[in-house]
């Protein structure tokens, strides 16, 4: 499955800058000022590479991550003609990653005057629920045709949707909004983005990547309320660190910030968390290869994320831990010690399976 988060973040708050970063310092070719851009980012994941040195394929191939980098948003842009129009483009995004401006700097002037992570946290919340609310007011519209000419579902999806605008009206989000499981079908082609989860990450100065700093702290607290994941993340220095050729100087710098990571690995760990997702492994002489998954998967919906043809005609799967596999340096050895399981449909796959599927169509 494709994981696809949308960028949003305050004109000014560094979001661009922290999406270079996160595609190791390479500015897409086709990035244009006051355009979406779209990034992908391969996963890092040290058994991936563990798994490979034994194996020794002709290829590697790391699961990805897309991001979709929406211009600044400004505040009372969605109530202008064609603002923040560039919102719609995240519509069919997973998550949302919210960049936070924490970082004072003279030269970097704010849209609002002064640096405040909460008002523009505030901000940025409010023009995705006008957008939300735009959305659901021209389906109201649609269905209020429908349901003039006598139609009982419609009349009662336009309860449903007339209730979540005066939600939206009173400045909440969509995940706030309390719903039935029945009525939920309403929404379903909406793609609502207040529904959305949100990873947040504070941007800081190079001297606040390791702790933190007051801006922080301040938003803190209402972070946590909402039970979002946060991030600090100093995003200059880590461009910088990106662009660097190598591995060793990258390294260097990190330890000079206090750090033990790049962000590229807090952020999509953070999305996998966020959006409750694990990875598996399939191997063989061509290619070793990662595969991103919901938690709780079973065997076959595994196998068709690999190939529909697997899930239509799955007939069991082979399955090593890699944790096993890497320690016994080997799949026969993984067999003689009783680490190598064949599973049926009702397995349900775990984070770092080795994943082999047996199947016939």
């Amino acid at each position: 499955m494709a994981l696809n988060c949308g960028m949003v973040g305050i004109a000014g708050s560094g979001k661009t800058t922290l999406f270079n970063s996160l595609q190791r310092g390479r500015a897409n070719a086709n990035q244009i000022p006051g355009r979406t851009n779209l990034g992908q980012i391969e996963v890092p994941d040290p058994r991936l590479d563990a798994i490979a040195a034994i194996v020794k394929p002709a290829k590697v191939v790391p699961t990805t991550v897309e991001i979709v980098d929406v211009p600044g948003l400004t505040k009372g842009g969605s109530q202008m003609k064609g603002g923040n129009q560039f919102l719609a483009d995240i519509r069919q995004c997973d998550a949302i990653i919210h960049v936070l401006r924490c970082f004072d700097d003279d030269t970097v002037p704010h849209m609002e005057g002064s640096v405040d992570p909460m008002r523009d946290k505030e901000i940025i919340d409010l023009e995705l629920v006008f957008k939300d609310l735009e959305t659901v007011e021209k389906k109201l519209e649609r269905m209020k045709k429908v349901a003039a000419v006598g139609d009982k579902d419609a009349k009662k999806g336009t309860e449903v949707l007339s209730s979540l605008i005066q939600h939206f009206e009173n400045g909440k989000s969509a995940r706030t909004f309390s719903i039935s499981e029945q009525d939920q079908k309403y929404l379903d082609d909406c793609f609502l983005l207040t529904v959305k989860p949100v990873i947040y990450v504070c941007n800081v100065d190079e001297s606040s990547a390791a702790s933190g700093n007051h801006h922080v702290e301040a938003i803190k607290p209402v972070i946590r309320e909402e039970g979002a994941e946060m991030l600090i993340v100093a995003a200059q220095a880590e461009a910088e660190i990106a662009s660097l050729e190598e591995e060793a100087d990258r390294e260097a710098f990190l330890e000079d910030l206090g750090l033990k990571e790049p962000a590229v690995n807090k952020v999509i760990r953070a999305a996998y968390r966020t959006l409750n997702l694990q990875t598996f492994f399939t191997f063989g002489p061509k290619e070793v290869r990662a595969w991103t998954i919901r938690k709780n998967t079973m065997a076959p919906q595994a196998a068709g994320v690999i190939h529909s043809d697997m899930e239509r005609g799955f007939i069991r799967a082979e399955v090593m831990k890699s944790s096993d596999f890497l320690e016994l340096g080997s799949e026969q050895a993984c067999k003689q010690a009783g680490k190598f399981n064949i599973e049926g449909k009702n397995y349900t796959v775990q984070d770092g399976d080795i994943f082999h599927v047996r199947f016939n169509v």
